[in-house]
């Protein structure tokens, strides 16, 4: 089916008038910054004339590394204008992390910031990329100059549903991060779902607090706001005090758990700061339950949990509208329109309510697959064609789901996902190392923090501050172990199987979580 692509159908919900302002600058370099609907037009044709030029291949991947800005924001709907295919790329990721992606993904393009352009475009170089240009977010970089010589027209590609629009890389379980690849379908499927399903309308304010190197800032909270038409009160950086002062101007908020948890810090954070406010949402990590209720006791407002992955988008979601019933503290809600949840047990056979098993989904939103893994995306659906996302749960007697774990264990910190088998390999490689285990730990303001247990070879003596700091050198540090235990064995069953939930039991108030 042909739809146009997701740029299409973002620049149609854009206002008749391109010179009401479409994004707002919080923060940083300049600020603040007003940009107009028309620059978003111009400044996204430019770039995409710029990729236009260098005549790359159908389905070129453009892999992006930069710092947080609205010219990122606008190369990343030129790469959907021009036709390409986006990777975004977690600002933190180290050169360990960039060499294997480039490697991997093979993109025709990379951007990066210019501070690191000297050792990421030698990494791209060497793995056949044969273009790399800067991005800083001060509005400099030689993306933008040679953008500044461009034909400010530019005609949008026409996609179909099926056609790929971006990846995102999700670590894998066995260290090998997977590339899931996420149609035009996909993405505009779920935007326009979502625009009905939260009440977008006319008048809305977005404040954009989110990262967009991942789902929650770049295709649900951007998307959003996009297809709606809508302004954004665009931060760089998350400040909560800063944020709380800007609700007067805004209607809609949308934050991990640790966010929340922050602004909850704020004596500033009352009914009357909020009492502008429309919608408040959460995602990426489960939110605690004293922070749902913290929330409505401070503000007046119940926050809006709901269930995405970056291989899915959005699945689940709170009601936001009265009609379609309460928001439910320790749930994700229903299932989006148009998407199929169910819930399995080990044997295949479907979970009565209240009866916890695997979370399979099915609908137009579920991504086409890993890149170049095709057994690992057999594996990961079912026979009739449902994805096994891996999560643990149960739908309740009155359809609400609710996420009881991971299987995996997989640990969620600020919202971001960290495999421990990926740091458990560079852990087992340091010298002196006999094995170890990476687990997550309840931690009030992260959501999980994570913890590292290490095992010395005979006659070793290992320091936990050491691994962390050879930790930092090579993974993002969002991933890095914000504790090194040091003992002498891990418990292990009969099986010979490391048994994780023991650790987890021996060290559990270590935040006083």
């Amino acid at each position: 089916m042909v739809n146009a692509g997701i740029f299409a159908a973002l620049r149609d919900g854009f206002p008749a008038d391109l010179d009401r302002i479409a994004i707002e600058t919080a923060d940083g370099p300049g600020a603040p910054l007003a940009y107009t609907w028309r620059d978003l037009e111009r400044g996204t044709a430019m770039m995409a004339n710029v990729l236009a030029s260098l005549h790359l291949a159908d389905g070129s991947r453009i892999a992006v590394q930069t710092d947080k800005s609205v010219e990122a924001l606008m190369l990343y709907l030129a790469v959907q204008r021009a036709g390409y295919v986006y990777l975004p790329l977690n600002s933190a990721y180290q050169q360990h992390e960039i060499e294997y992606f480039i490697r991997d993904a093979e993109p025709a393009v990379v951007v990066c910031t210019p501070k690191n352009f000297t050792w990421i475009s030698r990494l791209a170089f060497s793995g056949g990329t044969k273009n790399v240009f800067t991005l800083g977010d001060d509005r400099t970089g030689s993306l933008l100059e040679r953008a500044a010589l461009m034909s400010e027209q530019h005609a949008p590609a026409v996609k179909r549903d099926d056609d790929l629009a971006a990846i995102l890389y999700t670590s894998g379980t066995t260290g090998r991060s997977k590339g899931a690849m996420l149609t035009h379908g996909n993405l505009v499927s779920n935007a326009r779902v979502l625009k009905d399903y939260w009440g977008w309308q006319l008048g809305d304010v977005l404040i954009h607090a989110l990262p967009i190197f991942h789902v929650h800032g770049l295709f649900v909270a951007s998307h959003g706001a996009l297809l709606n038409g809508s302004k954004m009160i665009w931060f760089s950086r998350f400040d909560p005090k800063a944020t709380i002062e800007r609700f007067a101007e805004a209607t809609v908020f949308m934050g991990v758990p640790t966010l929340y948890t922050r602004l909850l810090g704020e004596a500033g954070l009352t009914p009357d700061a909020c009492r502008h406010m429309r919608v408040f949402i959460s995602g990426s990590a489960p939110l605690q339950v004293e922070t749902f209720d913290a929330w409505r006791e401070r503000t007046g407002h119940t926050i809006v949990e709901r269930y995405g992955m970056s291989e899915t988008v959005m699945l689940t979601s709170n009601p936001y509208r009265e009609a379609d019933g309460e928001r439910r503290r320790g749930t994700v809600g229903f299932p989006l329109p148009g998407v199929g949840v169910r819930v399995r047990n080990e044997r295949g056979e479907p979970c009565p309510a209240g009866e916890i098993g695997g979370i399979e989904v099915k609908g137009p939103n579920v991504f086409a697959g890993y890149w170049r893994m095709p057994e690992k995306t057999q594996e990961e659906f079912t026979a009739d064609g449902w994805f096994k996302t891996g999560d643990v749960g149960l739908i309740d007697e009155r359809g609400y789901l609710r996420i009881v774990g991971r299987s995996k264990d997989l640990v969620i910190t600020g919202g971001y996902n960290v495999y421990p088998a990926e740091i458990e390999g560079l852990i087992n490689e340091m010298d002196g190392v006999a094995e170890s285990a990476v687990i997550g730990l309840p931690h009030p303001d992260f959501g999980e923090g994570v913890v590292a247990v290490v095992v010395p070879k005979p006659g070793a003596a290992l320091d936990g501050d050491t691994i962390v700091g050879s930790l930092k050198q090579r993974i993002a540090n969002f991933k890095v172990p914000k504790q090194v235990f040091v003992v002498d064995e891990l418990p292990r069953n009969t099986m010979g199987k490391v048994q994780k939930n023991l650790l987890r039991q021996q060290h559990q108030g270590l935040f006083g979580g």
